[in-house]
């Protein structure tokens, strides 16, 4: 059956409000969490990877408190996220899973496997972990977005979204109007006014210096799950400089690196991103099955 929006939708209802989330594909549990930039959902991020990776795993695409047709919910964004997704695994009787996050989805993907090892088999990120060594923060990307919850118009959304990919034959005239639409929504502008207006990066900003900095890396050595970071070598939202740190710090982890990629690898080099995820947890697998 072909995985649609609308056929792969489900619904949680929590005393915080309604989560909603697609449901596609049998076997093993693959969550996927979408990252943060204005206008963005599970589907946005992930519909094209599904088809594939529905084959051969239980495929859950969560939308964050805040984003698509999830409620918005009081309290830390990366907080409240990690609650959802435990929250949902819950109610889904799903005891393990392979975490896949995109961005924001990478950053409460590596606190889950921190905080819930036992509920992890593997973490794979897109981007998104880890702290600048060579390059500045804000990025130029961090900055775009700012630009954008700041004064939302369709030219600002438009240089935002080019500078997420390195193929700017990827930014559509449908898809700028798409996110434009999505991102003006009053409950998706709040959630991306949170994360990026002057105040909230200014306070992101505070929170990377000196000593400080350590708190926002600190939970990776506790990451047990098989790790995989991919990054896009010319990503202009996380410099490819923030992976260092995590691969080193993450005890078994590995890291590739796309070259003409950008920050969206799961989309822009789609083929090979799902044949790296794919063999990435085959060999786990194998490996497995050999020491039994």
């Amino acid at each position: 059956m072909t995985i649609t929006e609308e056929n792969s939708s489900q619904y949680l209802t929590l005393e915080q409000g309604d989560i909603h989330y697609h449901d596609a594909g049998e076997g093993p549990c693959l969550l996927l969490i979408h990252g943060s930039g204005p206008g963005v959902s599970a589907w946005a991020n992930f519909h094209g990877n599904l088809p594939t990776f529905a084959k051969h795993f239980r495929c859950i695409a969560i939308n964050l408190p805040g984003y698509g047709q999830s409620d918005a919910v009081e309290g830390d964004p990366v907080t409240t996220a990690i609650s959802a997704c435990i929250k949902l695994l819950d109610a889904l009787d799903i005891e393990t899973a392979h975490i896949l996050g995109n961005s924001l989805g990478g950053i409460v993907g590596s606190h889950i496997a921190a905080q819930y090892p036992q509920r992890v088999s593997s973490f794979i990120t897109i981007g998104g972990i880890g702290l600048n060594i060579f390059s500045s923060f804000p990025s130029e990307g961090l900055n775009l977005l700012t630009n954008f919850v700041e004064n939302p118009s369709r030219a600002n959304i438009t240089t935002w979204l080019r500078s997420m990919v390195y193929d700017q034959s990827l930014i559509t005239e449908t898809l700028i109007e798409q996110r434009f639409q999505q991102a003006c929504e009053p409950k998706t502008l709040a959630t991306a006014q949170a994360f990026y207006a002057k105040a909230a990066i200014a306070d992101i900003a505070a929170k990377r210096q000196g000593a400080n900095a350590c708190k926002t890396i600190e939970h990776l050595p506790s990451i047990q799950a098989p790790t995989l970071i991919t990054w896009g070598r010319e990503d202009r939202v996380s410099p490819l400089d923030i992976s260092l740190l995590p691969m080193r710090l993450i005890p078994n982890c590995e890291l590739h690196v796309f070259p003409r990629c950008g920050h969206w690898a799961m989309i822009e080099c789609k083929q090979r991103f799902e044949q790296l995820v794919l063999g990435f947890i085959s060999n786990l697998e194998n490996e497995e099955e050999a020491s039994l």
